[in-house]
């Protein structure tokens, strides 16, 4: 069994479904509303976990019974909850997610989150050296993305970034990362005012752009691939369905897939993923993957 650890946020999501937004100063009446389980780090945890990886977090909750609750969850999914501080002066991390139209935007609070930094991930060194893949994104401080990725690079673990939120970042941790994946907003970021092709083709099978229902896109050494999205039987809720394609694109790199698999296994995770309301209850077991009718045998993942 690969042994994948997960560098990131650990959140509670407060999710209100409405048929518009409301203007400034206006206040409307929402549809539903409720919590459940977030945060980039936590969700990409959860993914790796059901697919049937061993699976560490280093990260931060609060003092607050929210982080009680979250460190119950993360230990209910068979994480490992060892490099998981408890932060007293601060409130876990929480998201406000709006769904609309059955799309979503979310402002972001960072709490505990916030206090994870470069001496939290070296007193996790141990862990990640012990990992066959380890994954970050960007709802902690920058000096903890680049700390996982210099301790990373330094010690040949593969590393993939997923930086969402988007902000920019030195050109030098781009060539350390094993992996990268932007969605269309966070290319830009990185890559202010440059062509998609031409940067894809700069980092060939490193650099996968996320276009939701359009697929991913990258470049392979040859040429551009584009490998196309599963249309879900019913479009619920897309929150999480990133981190979902993060975690599986993780196990199905620690299962020797081929860089195109990857993508597809990847692909077919985050599908499953919106078809169910919430970040977290929407990722699939790697049995409800298996059972899908586009799953390929010869994958073989385990």
């Amino acid at each position: 069994m690969a042994k994948i650890t997960v560098v990131g946020s650990i959140s509670t999501d407060f999710v209100v479904t409405v048929s518009r937004r409301p203007e400034i100063g206006e206040t409307i009446e929402g549809e539903l509303f409720e919590t459940s389980f977030g945060g980039k780090g936590a969700n990409q945890a959860v993914a790796v976990a059901r697919l049937g990886a061993e699976t560490n977090i280093v990260g931060a909750v609060g003092g607050d019974g929210f982080g009680d609750l979250l460190i119950a969850n993360l230990q209910e999914e068979n994480i490992s909850i060892e490099n998981v501080e408890r932060v007293t002066e601060e409130s876990s991390g929480a998201a406000f997610i709006n769904i609309e139209n059955k799309d979503n935007s979310i402002i972001y609070i960072p709490g505990a989150n916030g206090k994870v930094t470069k001496g939290s991930i070296e007193r996790a060194h141990a862990v990640l050296e012990q990992s066959d893949f380890v994954l970050i994104q960007n709802e902690v401080k920058q000096e903890a993305v680049e700390e996982t990725i210099d301790y990373c690079y330094e010690n040949s673990i593969p590393v993939l970034l997923n930086p969402a939120p988007g902000r920019p970042l030195d050109e030098s941790y781009i060539n350390k990362v094993t992996y990268l994946t932007p969605n269309e907003t966070e290319f830009s970021i990185l890559f202010p005012g440059e062509q998609m092709e031409n940067i894809m083709k700069r980092y060939p099978n490193k650099l996968f752009i996320t276009l939701g229902a359009q697929g991913v896109k990258y470049h392979d050494g040859n040429e551009i691939v584009n490998v196309d999205a599963f249309e879900p039987k019913e479009l619920v809720d897309t929150t999480g369905a990133g981190d979902t394609f993060n975690g599986a694109f993780a196990v199905a790199v620690t299962n020797n897939l081929s860089i195109k698999n990857c993508v597809t296994f990847a692909n077919l995770a985050s599908s499953i993923s919106i078809q169910k309301q919430g970040a977290q209850a929407g990722i699939p077991q790697l049995n409800e993957v298996k059972e899908n009718e586009y799953y390929e045998k010869e994958w073989n993942i385990k």
